[in-house]
């Protein structure tokens, strides 16, 4: 990616976000467009353009964003959530720096759209 993303913007603190956690390796900041009570994204420092482009060297970040996700959710107050990833323009991925949905506080219904 030669471009800076949103989320890297996000993460360099060129843009403002309501940070939840960040660590060394990810961030999770609150959605902006929350289709939840509690929605955040939880986002790798290194920029992965999507989920389909990650590679063996990323296996060690991957289960990092995932037990960070269900950390931040139980800091939320979330025991239920549900964690999506979109991979791609059909998929509904508008950003292409790899991130983690996490949403909860309500029912959610399968499937979802």
């Amino acid at each position: 990616m030669s471009e800076k993303t949103l989320f890297s913007k996000i993460i360099d603190k060129e843009i403002p976000a309501s940070i939840l956690f960040e660590d060394d390796l990810c961030i999770a900041f609150k959605d902006i467009h929350p289709q939840a009570p509690v929605h955040f994204l939880v986002v790798p420092r290194k920029p992965i353009a999507r989920l389909s482009e990650a590679g063996s060297v990323d296996h060690a970040i991957l289960g990092h964003l995932m037990l960070k996700a269900a950390q931040v959710a139980r800091a939320q107050g979330l025991d239920d959530f549900r964690v999506v990833i979109n991979s791609g323009e059909s998929a509904g991925q508008t950003v292409f720096h790899l991130h983690l949905h996490v949403l909860g506080g309500r029912s959610l219904h399968w499937p979802p759209g």
